[in-house]
């Protein structure tokens, strides 16, 4: 039996995806973020699970990229730092699920 290699469409979403939204933290924290106004480092961690210095590496990232930004306040005295989505991030966000969802129709 002779084979041959299939015709195959290329994927451009693979090449389109975001590499800051690849790591399963980074993209929980923006879909979180998503869907609220703001939340403070404490209730990321405790939402995440994850350790002050992962989540406070993650964060970093994403402040970097220019997807997060980052609002320091005290409640009861005592410093509180909040994160919210900038416009980019969102529409950097939106555009991440949506390749990804090609990239899913294609398995389908």
């Amino acid at each position: 039996m002779q084979r041959t290699d299939p015709e195959v469409g290329g994927l451009e979403e693979l090449g389109s995806l975001r590499r800051l939204l690849e790591h399963r933290i980074r993209l929980a924290i923006c879909i979180l973020l998503s869907e609220h106004d703001a939340m403070s480092f404490s209730r990321l961690k405790q939402v995440l699970e994850e350790s002050d210095g992962s989540l406070g590496t993650h964060l970093r990232k994403l402040e970097d990229g220019g997807y997060l930004a980052v609002e320091k306040s005290y409640r009861d005295r005592r410093p509180v730092t909040w994160y919210e989505l900038t416009d980019k991030g969102r529409s950097r966000l939106k555009q991440h699920v949506q390749h990804l969802a090609r990239l899913i129709e294609r398995v389908g």
